[in-house]
């Protein structure tokens, strides 16, 4: 699946607003429903009928139990075909994410799976536990041309059930082992880990990272991420990399107005003294069940500016709450979203920050090693010699 492939419609339920009283927010995670997927036959509705569902000794709802499931995918890496994304081939060694990102553009992929883009998204989590064996069939065919993966796109290839199953861990040594550039970006420390296999890729320039950081309130990412990194932690793990000698920026995304958008020049400041060199952002965007979503997420926790936030999201696209299409879907359009642009500019000029481009990943050092097929066994007693026309 494209990134895009979430981001086909500008609404899904243009009648829905905020709700008259959202349920309260599980702690650890982002949304605060339990959204039925689009593609659902029969729809269904929660009713607070006073008897609340098995709550905890204070009252709050029970902590929701991540789930893990296997899955044998067919294929791993999936082609782009979308001029505003810079990368043409992307690796997701899982699908969910238990980061929780209430604003994640993947959310709406889990109604493929008749599952919810809320909850389920970042509770049911589906690895795809032969990613590395796939990776390497691909790359042994006579047909594979070698370009820059990117890894961990539509969730983060680094989210907590990696530390576990490791499947990250293990494509990143199929990549190092085959020298195949790759390109990372993870909200999660957990990368440093793999510092071992990916500083001598970054001495023959076979790879980069990102970051991240969409705010420096704690607060704030407790809830907008609730179980991400904190930012601080994110910090280090910019300064850890650059030391290594690995190139990183940071990733502003998404730029929330009036809660995140205040705190732009802060974080590439503290990205800049940390060791970054190059910086993005991303403005909202609230493809499909990701609209609803977020509006209950902006009830729960900042009722005061609900609809100021939702009317400037919509000053920035068109009036509506999402507009997909290519030309202004990462940076909005109009007045506002020009003056983002130039603030974001301003301070990353200010910083020397994307002085020095990115430059190419070197694409010399890959090896083609054609996968040989496994030796026929023996015969227990010799062939008839007719066999031998088969």
């Amino acid at each position: 699946m494209s990134a895009s492939d979430s981001d086909s419609d500008a609404d899904f339920n243009p009648d829905r607003e905020f709700p008259i009283a959202p349920p309260a927010p599980r702690k650890g995670r982002g949304a605060v429903t339990n959204l039925q997927g689009r593609y659902e036959v029969d729809q269904r509705e929660t009713v607070d009928d006073g008897w609340a569902s098995n709550p905890d000794e204070d009252g709050e709802p029970r902590a929701l139990r991540t789930q893990v499931f296997e899955e044998k995918a067919k294929s791993i890496l999936t082609r782009n075909a979308s001029p505003d994304i810079p990368f043409n081939v992307s690796l997701n060694p899982y699908r969910g994410c238990e980061h929780g990102c209430i604003y994640c553009f993947a959310r709406p992929t889990h109604s493929y799976l008749g599952l919810s883009p809320g909850l389920d998204f970042e509770s049911r989590i589906y690895a795809k536990i032969n990613a590395p064996e796939l990776l390497e069939r691909e790359m042994s065919k006579k047909s594979y041309v070698p370009e820059p993966i990117a890894l961990g796109v539509n969730t983060d290839a680094w989210q907590p059930v990696e530390r576990d199953l490791r499947l990250t861990r293990r494509i990143i040594q199929v990549l190092h082992d085959r020298g195949q550039p790759f390109a990372a970006i993870t909200k999660s420390s957990l990368i440093e880990r793999d510092l071992d296999l990916l500083a001598p890729m970054a001495a023959r320039g076979q790879v980069m990272a990102a970051i991240t950081i969409t705010t420096l309130d704690a607060d704030i990412a407790r809830t907008l991420e609730p179980r991400a990194a904190t930012p601080a932690r994110r910090l280090r793990t910019i300064r850890t990399l650059s030391e290594a000698g690995v190139p990183v920026g940071v990733s502003i995304a998404p730029v929330i107005p009036f809660v995140t958008e205040p705190d732009m020049e802060r974080v590439l400041e503290a990205c800049a003294e940390a060791g970054a060199t190059n910086a993005s952002y991303i403005v909202l965007r609230l493809p499909w069940e990701v609209a609803p979503l977020f509006k209950d997420w902006l009830t729960a926790h900042f009722p005061d500016r609900a609809d100021r936030v939702m009317s400037r999201v919509r000053d920035m696209r068109g009036g509506k709450d999402y507009d997909s299409s290519f030309a202004s879907r990462m940076k909005g359009e109009g007045l506002w979203a020009d003056l983002l642009r130039q603030r974001f500019y301003n301070a990353a000029r200010r910083l020397g920050l994307n002085r020095r481009d990115r430059g190419i990943l070197d694409m010399s050092h890959f090896q083609h090693v054609e996968q040989k097929p496994a030796p026929r066994a023996a015969p227990d007693k010799p062939a008839s010699p007719q066999l031998d026309l088969f």
